[in-house]
């Protein structure tokens, strides 16, 4: 059923949505390509299945995990990009994979290499509408991903912190020149990317069990969300997680399931070859 399958990819968009918003954020406001968000957000996954494990309830665990991926950002900007902010684009992009390697160790350490259960927000029958049934997991992932949403272009269009981000974005120079506290800024961002990511990693693994490895198909898909709405757009972003989830569905559905995998890849190749700046994004010109 068509509608049943866009509904279905739309939950799953939701969730590359919430990953590939946190890239995007952190790309616009530091210009740089963190390819540790993935690894970032399976290590504050892992803090809630602690959590979890100590009989927390789901959303006060939620909360604490957050906190520990608000304090990782913030200590990876401080600690290790922040002094290669002189250094070129690729020492800092070599820095990233550093550290997702160095993440994804660390949780096999503390945690162990083998995958768990991770428990499920919400439980119970689905809903149906007609011939139309949709579990309880995706309407809370549609829900949660709304609200977040809400708030994130609240918080980003109105409040001080957003306003300072936003002028960061577009000029770092000229916004510390006019009082913003750029490095705090810079920092906020990573911590703001990592929680983002948390949320959709604390979600992602009922699905797929939780193990250091969760993210990596995970963070192929946001990277692609974040390519085809445009890597410098953070409406983009959420456009391009819903479009992938829904187009990957109606591949899979219509299609062939042996095509799902590699389809992020074939539209990566595709949105770069006809609209290299994607959906929503624009050309870059910085003036020296």
């Amino acid at each position: 059923m068509f509608i049943q399958q866009v509904i279905s990819g739309l939950a799953t968009g939701c969730l590359y949505a919430l990953t590939a918003l946190g890239l995007v954020l952190i790309y616009k406001t530091t210009d740089v390509v963190n390819f540790a968000q993935g690894e970032m957000a399976m290590f504050c996954t892992f803090v809630a299945f602690s959590l979890l494990s100590l009989h927390t309830p789901f959303w006060l665990a939620l909360a604490g995990a957050l906190a520990v991926a608000a304090l990782l950002g913030v200590f990876l900007e401080k600690a290790f990009i922040r002094p290669l902010a002189k250094a070129s684009l690729l020492n800092v992009l070599i820095m990233t994979i550093a550290l997702m390697m160095v993440i994804n160790g660390l949780a096999g350490w503390i945690w162990g290499f083998e995958p768990h259960n991770f428990p499920t927000a919400v439980s119970g029958q689905p809903v149906k509408i007609g011939q139309l049934v949709i579990t309880l997991p995706d309407v809370l992932n549609l829900v949660v991903t709304c609200v977040i949403m809400v708030i994130f272009y609240a918080v980003f269009k109105y409040s001080l912190v957003g306003i300072a981000m936003r002028a960061v974005a577009e000029n770092r120079l000229a916004a510390r020149l006019m009082g913003v506290k750029v490095n705090r800024v810079l920092s906020t961002t990573w911590a703001v990317g990592a929680m983002l990511g948390g949320i959709a990693g604390v979600f992602i693994a009922p699905v797929t069990f939780l193990d250091i490895n969760m993210m990596s198909e995970v963070i192929i898909k946001a990277f692609t969300a974040a390519v085809l709405g445009g890597f410098n757009s953070l409406p983009g972003a959420v456009l391009g997680g819903l479009s992938l989830g829904v187009l990957e569905n109606l591949v899979a559905g219509y299609i062939s399931t042996e095509m799902k995998g590699s389809f992020a890849f074939a539209l990566i190749v595709a949105v770069l070859c006809v609209r290299p700046t994607g959906i929503l994004g624009t050309v870059e010109r910085k003036k020296v």
